[in-house]
């Protein structure tokens, strides 16, 4: 896909949220939305299809289990690459004039601000970031989890306390917005798309 270049302000939209959530299926569901109300194009990067089979096979390699992105080895050895990783594509993108939507949990690089600066992500100063924030209250992101079936959240399911030490709340921020999805609301979901496109 040829993307129209957006050279004057890209936007970084940042669909992010604990595992769960729906981040990619919301995501999805906004991207054609937000093409159409602000008439531009937008690369599309969401960090379980670029990195899926990477890591899966990094995994293998070191622990014998490809499904493994929660144990404290991969959250030592691999997890924060994955997502500067991200962060660098995203850049190069932007760097460029092509909008970039970016979906991940990026809890901790929201906890410490990177996302919401331009200038320590590296991107054009003037740059469009706005996050959308996707809540669901625990028991019921452990439930879409389990139901699911994803052998990617094994370690979470077979070690949930610890995991759920991490489902940190996000910095309140004027660029993040959150938008509950326990049932969706498609009136709150257009909201969201305003918020995300102002």
């Amino acid at each position: 896909m040829v993307c129209k270049l957006t050279p004057s302000a890209p936007r970084l939209i940042l669909f992010a949220g604990h595992a769960g959530t729906g981040k990619s299926t919301l995501a999805k569901k906004a991207l054609p939305l937000i093409i159409e109300k602000t008439g531009e194009d937008f690369f599309f990067l969401d960090k379980d299809t670029v990195y899926g089979a990477f890591s899966s096979h990094v995994m293998q390699l070191t622990t014998q289990n490809p499904n493994d992105r929660d144990s404290p080895f991969y959250l030592e050895n691999l997890r924060d690459w994955e997502y500067q990783g991200l962060i660098d594509v995203a850049r190069e993108n932007l760097l460029l004039g092509v909008n970039v939507i970016l979906v991940g949990p990026f809890s901790k690089e929201l906890q410490s601000g990177k996302m919401f600066n331009a200038q320590e992500l590296g991107v054009p100063l003037q740059t469009s970031i706005q996050i959308a924030w996707i809540d669901l209250e625990e028991i019921e992101a452990k439930q879409r989890m389990i139901k699911r079936a994803d052998p990617r959240d094994e370690w979470k399911l077979a070690h949930w306390g610890q995991y759920a030490q991490r489902r940190t709340e996000p910095p309140s921020h004027p660029a993040l917005h959150r938008f509950n999805n326990l049932s969706f609301n498609e009136s709150a979901f257009k909201k969201l798309i305003s918020d995300l496109v102002k």
